[in-house]
């Protein structure tokens, strides 16, 4: 494979991240974390490119690898790791097997996805290996790692802050301004994805004040990230608006569960909320379609 068709492959794979597969928005990304979060660097490039010399080594078919749907979850294990310890050699151990270990899943998890009522695999298989990765961690002695840091915060109006970081988080970049320029390059990659990812990263932040969710965790950006990305996906899904408000809604109200449960949310929450919302708009047809027989 040439080496421009490699690196643009690699950046659609970033692009994925937030649905998108979009070599310029993907740069975007990569920029963004070179410059707000360069601790995480390392750890998005190795995932990137061990997700995809695994994706070649497991023979899973090209069309797939050119699309970036085995770089997405690598990446954001890659950038996981690193954001909760510090980088030694049993974390790099750890990193890599993790890393590999979500190809693999990817792999069964996008052939579930295909059967005829499958789900959406989506970052399932990061949610998984981040889950195993945060215990796990914590289980062989590994050092947590220090914070990142905010050069932005507090630049600009609180609620754009807060609404900001929604972009921002999902991929562990606690920094408004580099949320503001996701937002702007999802905006050039796909206009009515960053509308519906406004919608669910601003929403995040009346529906915590609706339903007495923690501030702290609405204004960080940690209830809209799994809003944005909620809005994004089941936009493209559906044509029309219910879906993707309702998955935004879904995916707000169901994020406090995982600290009930003692798991790090991660984006379980945009899951699981997108999957009520397939699973309900399934049995709804199914309901006309047999009313309707009835009626005939």
């Amino acid at each position: 494979m040439p080496l421009i068709q490699f690196v643009r492959t690699r950046l659609i794979g970033f692009g994925q991240i937030y649905l998108q597969a979009d070599a310029r928005f993907g740069l975007i990304l990569l920029l963004s974390i070179a410059w707000s979060a360069p601790r995480l660097l390392p750890g998005a490039l190795l995932g990137s490119l061990l997700g995809a010399l695994a994706a070649r080594f497991l023979r899973v078919p090209q069309a797939d690898v050119d699309a970036g749907l085995y770089d997405y979850n690598p990446v954001l294990v890659g950038l996981m790791v690193p954001f909760l310890f510090q980088w030694s050699p049993t974390m790099l151990v750890l990193c890599i097997a993790a890393i590999l270990s979500s190809v693999v899943l990817q792999v069964g998890l996008l052939r579930q996805s295909r059967l005829r009522f499958g789900l959406p695999a989506y970052t399932l298989a990061f949610v998984l290996m981040g889950w195993v990765c945060a215990k796990l961690g914590k289980a062989v002695g590994l050092a947590p790692a220090a914070g990142l840091g905010c050069l932005s915060c507090n630049l600009i109006n609180h609620s754009l802050d807060s609404t900001a970081l929604g972009f921002g988080e999902v991929i562990f970049l606690g920094e408004p301004l580099a949320g503001l320029t996701i937002a702007l390059g999802l905006l050039l990659a796909d206009r009515r994805a960053a509308f519906w990812a406004l919608v669910g990263a601003a929403g995040a932040l009346l529906i915590a004040q609706l339903f007495g969710l923690p501030a702290a965790s609405a204004q960080a950006g940690l209830l809209g990230l799994n809003g944005a990305l909620a809005g994004i996906a089941l936009s493209l899904r559906y044509r029309t608006a219910l879906a993707p408000l309702c998955g935004i809604l879904l995916a707000v109200l169901l994020q406090p569960c995982f600290a009930l449960i003692g798991l790090p949310a991660f984006t379980a929450p945009f899951i699981f909320a997108c999957w009520l919302v397939i699973l309900g708009q399934r049995l709804l047809s199914v309901l006309l379609r047999n009313l309707h027989t009835e009626k005939a």
